[in-house]
């Protein structure tokens, strides 16, 4: 048993029936590359095989009586893997755009929190009969780092199959005493008090932050002064996606020519892509618009607990610049601004706050500000999240059978109801595009205009020798 940290729990305090903390991603393998021969049957036998690797795949969340304190983790001792693995024959051929959508209807859809939060969805029928698995991992059990270490244990360096090793008997653990919870969540009920000691903190650093801007030193986008556009609004449950990718030798090319940083160069794209698209349908706003852009901090915050280990700064896109080279230039500036007053911040600080938050107002909070649509009565915070994962730089064989591509999905929330994010593959740069459907209805124009983006800068970096 382990109790979730406050972060983790955040993800299911703020979860609506229409704002999914669920993260997705969409595997393409092909079985013809000198991997393993494909049966599902195998495919499941080998899944459930390295499921002791990775033991939170048979925890499931139980919560504490009242809400008076953060769930914890425990061993299911229903775990059923055909729950979890499921199979989907589609008629050949099964084109991007019919997989696309069938990966929106499976994130519109939320997790049972009675189980293990995660499934995998194997769908065959592919074009050149390779297989799509689309997995989906609640955010309370995953961040960007941690999934990708999950993934890893999925996951070979050559292909075909190892012979199985011998497997124990898996026996759950005992189940929880649910008095025995609560009379320790009263029990530890003095210690929300350390709540009072985060005030001073924070009223500092907000007095910092007006301080620098008074001195002109430049720092983060400020939130809630994002201009509007229209996938800034309260969201509805379904979902649209779209995906695409990129050669990695490009960007570094132009990173290399601009001695800029990749996700400089990331975020000018995802700029590019938004300034056509809003330029298209006449919403393009004077002012740039703003991205929060989720960082990591496994290897600088003191929290030894938890799953999730991440911050987040606010970050100017420049869409307001038509040149896309003095785009790059000032998204590079915008940034590195952006981190040296994130680094002030620290890589606590939101850890620190969450810890302390109440289970049961914070979920009324949640669903008071969906319900009454919220989002669109106040000045927009950020526009969309951008994140940027780190990935394999070799190829990879899950399960037996080689990945040609990744493409990673996050949620998306009340006010910006479009998330991009990007993870590098063997070479490739794999760009997952997920929106609320009714605010972003033609996703798939944006991750279109991804390819002339990257040549436009890559134009202009040769361009410089």
């Amino acid at each position: 048993m382990e109790r979730l940290t406050g972060l983790d729990a955040s993800f299911l305090y703020l979860e609506t029936g229409t704002q999914h903390l669920h993260v997705c991603a969409l595997l393409i393998l092909d079985p013809a590359a000198g991997g393993a021969h494909y049966t599902f049957e195998t495919f499941k036998t080998e899944l459930g095989r390295r499921l002791p690797l990775i033991p939170q795949m048979r925890r499931r969340i139980h919560e504490v009586p009242f809400n008076l304190d953060h769930p914890v983790w425990v061993e299911d001792p229903d775990f059923d893997l055909d729950h979890h693995v499921r199979r989907i024959e589609m008629p050949s051929p099964f084109g991007r755009q019919e997989l696309a959508d069938l990966v929106g209807e499976i994130a519109s859809v939320p997790m049972d929190r009675s189980r293990p939060l995660w499934q995998m969805h194997v769908v065959e029928g592919l074009e050149g009969d390779k297989i799509a698995v689309i997995c989906k991992y609640h955010h309370a059990s995953v961040d960007g780092i941690t999934g990708t270490n999950m993934m890893m244990h999925l996951c070979d360096l050559e292909p075909g199959l190892t012979e199985p090793e011998p497997a124990q008997q898996w026996q759950p653990e005992t189940q929880p005493n649910d008095w025995k919870l609560a009379a320790e969540a009263v029990v530890n009920l003095p210690n929300k008090l350390g709540l009072v000691a985060m005030v001073p903190k924070t009223l500092g650093m907000v007095a910092g932050f007006a301080q620098r801007r008074r001195n002109n030193q430049g720092g983060m986008a400020l939130p809630l002064t994002a201009p509007r556009t229209p996938f800034n609004g309260a969201i509805s449950p379904d979902r649209t996606v779209a995906f695409t990718e990129t050669d990695l030798g490009a960007i570094k090319e132009i990173r290399t020519a601009f001695d800029v940083k990749i996700n400089d160069v990331v975020l000018t794209i995802v700029a590019g892509v938004l300034r056509a698209y809003l330029d298209k349908h006449d919403e393009l706003p004077d002012k740039s618009l703003i991205a929060s852009v989720p960082v990591s901090v496994h290897d600088t915050c003191q929290h030894t607990a938890g799953i999730n280990k991440v911050s987040s700064l606010f970050s100017h896109l420049s869409t307001d610049i038509a040149d896309p080279v003095q785009r790059l230039r000032q998204v590079a500036e915008a940034n590195h601004d952006a981190k040296k007053e994130h680094s002030l911040v620290g890589a606590d600080f939101l850890m620190d706050w969450s810890k302390y938050a109440p289970p049961n107002a914070f979920q009324l909070a949640a669903r008071v500000y969906s319900s009454l649509k919220l989002a669109e009565r106040h000045p927009v915070v950020h526009n969309l999240v951008v994140s940027n994962v780190p990935g394999p730089p070799m190829p990879l064989y899950f399960l037996g059978h080689q990945v040609e591509a990744m493409y990673p999905f996050g949620p998306v929330f009340h006010g910006a109801g479009l998330t991009v994010t990007v993870l590098s593959n063997n070479g490739d740069l794999d760009f997952g595009f997920i929106a609320c459907r009714k605010l972003v209805p033609d996703l798939q124009a944006i991750a279109d205009a991804v390819p002339g983006v990257v040549d436009e800068l890559l134009t202009a970096a040769r361009d410089l020798g």
